[in-house]
This record gives C-alpha cells, sequence and structure tokens, in this order.
C-alpha cells in the first residue's frame, strides 16, 4: 500500500467500512504488512481529538496490530546493546543519522555509537526506549 505522496488524515474516510476498505485491518505478517499498517496509523496519529467514534476503534486496532507484531518481533533481551539497537534501527529502517536524530545529537554521533567507537549514555538510553517504545534494559 505504500503510497507515493503521504497519506493526510482529513483525506481518511470518517466510516469504519471504508477504512477497512481502503486497508483492512488485519493481522500483521512481515515488514510490509508493518509499513502499510504503519503508514496508515502514523497518517491519523496526533488526530485523536479529531475521530468519529469509527476512526477512534479503527485506529485502536491498527495499534494493536502494530505492537502485537512488534512483540513478536522484538529483540531477545540476551543481545548486546549494540546488537539490540542495530536490530532496532533495521526495523524501523534508520541509519546512523536516523540515530543521531532520535538522540539529538551531531551527525556523527550516530555512525560511532554503531562503529562501536563511543558507547551510550544513560541519557542515549533513556531517548531509544522512549522513542522505539522498549525496556531500556535492552541498551544496557
Amino acid at each position: 500500500m505504500r503510497t507515493k505522496s503521504k497519506l493526510s488524515f482529513k483525506k481518511l474516510p470518517k466510516e469504519y467500512g471504508a477504512l477497512c476498505a481502503m486497508l483492512p485491518p488485519r493481522v500483521i505478517h512481515d515488514r510490509s504488512d508493518y509499513e502499510n499498517t504503519g503508514e496508515v496509523a502514523e497518517a491519523m496519529a496526533g488526530f485523536e481529538t479529531e475521530f468519529t467514534e469509527d476512526q477512534a476503534d479503527y485506529f485502536d486496532t491498527l495499534c494493536a496490530l502494530l505492537e502485537a507484531y512488534e512483540s513478536e518481533t522484538a529483540p531477545p533481551l540476551k543481545g548486546t546493546p549494540l546488537r539490540n539497537l542495530k536490530f532496532l534501527l533495521n526495523e524501523h529502517g534508520a541509519s546512523g543519522s536516523g540515530l543521531s536524530s532520535i538522540l539529538g545529537a551531531s551527525r556523527a554521533l550516530g555512525p560511532m555509537i554503531l562503529r562501536g567507537e563511543r558507547n551510550l549514555t544513560l541519557e542515549h538510553v533513556k531517548r531509544l526506549a522512549e522513542h522505539f517504545k522498549v525496556d531500556p534494559a535492552l541498551f544496557l
């Protein structure tokens, strides 16, 4: 479903049936399903106060599906902090510069961390856990 132009909340249907016709809510099996579901959920995020009842139900369903997929594909706690970080970045299509953005740091810091030249600070761990919505222990 990935669209060439970004989806706009204002252009999304207001009725549940029409939303389901656009993207049927179903179990996420792979990265493509995850990205498609995420694209619609992202377009809706931040507009909760404007939702119709049908949009609210649909959004909640999409979020539950995304969370279920993320919990199934989350890296094991047995991985090293760097391995867990690389896994999550890969799952979210982010690079070293994307890591820098997440950390609110200079562009060079992310690649340096990924190469093992710099360690994560406690503040980095907090930001990463919040951004990826995971247990901070993944990075310790």
